[in-house]
């Protein structure tokens, strides 16, 4: 059976190039996908950033297991010498709807981001770390140009992006960043070369973690330097489940993606599987944006690497000097829950995931991005590749729905017969005009291919 070629799949062109050029100065996936992902943290800064957290799924081609890093953000308060203030409220438009989101430095969690990217190289990595900075150091010397798509979040997310010190950057004399404008973020090169020199540490324990936690609490957060010290990335349990004689492989995420792919209908086949498959992914509540963004790489040797990072919408809180924006997780109201421990983990919908064949092998390496969402994309993207025989680039491109309580959204284009089937099964259609960003943004690599989403300006590349 075909294997998968080597190649990495991002949600911008830039941030697809840092990993490919590292993939073809030696590099191993797991060098690939940290030099990718600190790419994105200067190209793709309206979904995430070195002040935000993520997740980490590793396939050892050698020894065929997996394994899932949580290097999420963790909640503030070991000191317990500091109270946050009120969060700051801000009115995003996301579907056409005002949705309330909190932000500003009471919403600023641990970040995990600088901790997990050398956790993941010092792990799996062959190249100096330097070598693995280096490429996300030149984008941030230059700036690098907003997608098109970038550009539409950017105009959903203004008011948290552009809150600010953000207003500079992303809405300079008033005007937001169009799509092939130049967005640059000053300070983040010399900041690159302090991580390239210094290691991740030097955001916990060293200058810049003292700067963190100063900026934080001038602006009504609670971050100690007893939470950045204590931070560790942790190894989670991987759950697996069966798809049409693969397995997928993946953390337990806050919507159970692997439990879903479990309980998918016995009969995958087209357009009956609609209602049975809508049921099982249907989500309850309000659905939020999801400011997310995800890397998947595969190397020469078989090994493959996702992240999938986040910064929330972004506190709005920029750290003097360094081109940093810290992440807002604890003003998501999603994703809190009743036991906020300091130092305990928040929950998380990102599920970087890798499905093997029967013997074990590789066969997909996959991540998306979109909050509530990211289930729903990751499961089509996975039928389209494994059931329907679809490219890895046709399956992330087609149109997809997503079931919310009694009612499926629908991009435009979506199969009718599949649009009877769901009607018929008591399902309320909501048909969009267009492919948007709303139904998630998956990047892959697999034996058919490697694709980003269309949906956030997503590229594909292989070595």
């Amino acid at each position: 059976m075909k294997s998968v070629a080597a190649g990495v799949a991002a949600s911008h062109p830039a941030t697809a190039r840092a990993g490919l050029r590292i993939l073809e100065s030696g590099g191993t996936a797991a060098d690939a996908a940290v030099a990718a992902v600190l790419a994105c943290c200067v190209a793709e800064t309206v979904y995430t950033g070195l002040g935000g957290g993520g997740f980490a799924t590793f396939y050892d081609a050698r020894t065929r297991e997996v394994t899932c890093l949580d290097f999420f953000v963790a909640v503030p308060g070991l000191d317990r010498d500091r109270d946050a203030s009120a969060m700051v409220a801000v009115d995003v438009f996301f579907g056409g709807l005002a949705q309330t989101y909190s932000i500003g430095g009471a919403s600023v969690a641990v970040p995990g981001v600088p901790a997990g990217l050398g956790e993941v190289h010092r792990r799996w990595g062959r190249l100096p770390w330097p070598e693995v900075v280096a490429p996300a150091a030149g984008l941030a010397r230059t700036g690098v140009l907003l997608p098109d798509a970038h550009a539409r979040t950017l105009e959903s997310c203004a008011p948290a992006l552009a809150y600010g010190e953000g207003a500079a950057l992303y809405q300079p004399g008033g005007r937001l960043l169009q799509g092939d404008e130049l967005l640059y973020h000053p300070g983040l090169a010399t900041t690159m070369e302090v991580l390239a020199g210094e290691g991740p540490e030097v955001f916990y324990t060293g200058a810049y973690g003292k700067l963190l936690v100063d900026t934080v609490r001038a602006a009504g957060g609670a971050i100690g330097p007893a939470d950045l010290a204590a931070y560790r990335v942790e190894s989670v349990p991987v759950d697996q489940a069966p798809l049409a004689g693969y397995r997928v492989h993946a953390r337990h995420d806050l919507n159970r993606t692997v439990d879903t792919i479990g309980a998918l209908p016995a009969d995958l086949s087209r357009p009956a599987r609609a209602p049975g498959v809508a049921s099982a992914l249907v989500n309850r509540g309000l659905q939020r944006l999801g400011d997310t963004t995800n890397v998947s790489v595969v190397d020469e040797a078989g090994n493959a690497c996702v992240i999938t990072t986040t910064l929330g919408l972004g506190a709005g809180v920029w750290l003097p000097g360094l081109g940093i924006n810290l992440n807002s997780m604890l003003g998501e109201g999603e994703l809190l829950t009743d036991d906020l421990v300091p130092g305990e983990r928040m929950s998380s919908y990102m599920c970087p995931l890798v499905v093997t064949g029967p013997a074990g092998e590789l066969a997909v390496a996959a991540g998306s991005a979109g909050a509530s969402r990211i289930r729903t994309a990751l499961v089509d993207t996975l039928l389209g590749v494994l059931v329907d025989g679809l490219s890895v680039p046709e399956a992330i491109a087609r149109p997809r729905f997503h079931a919310v309580e009694d009612t499926v959204h629908v991009e435009a284009g979506y199969p009718a017969a599949e649009l009877a089937a769901l009607s018929g099964a008591g399902w309320q259609i909501v048909e969009w005009p267009e492919i948007n960003h709303y139904f998630g943004g998956v990047t892959a690599v697999g034996r058919t291919g490697a694709a980003g989403d269309p949906r956030r300006g997503g590229v594909g590349l292989l070595l």
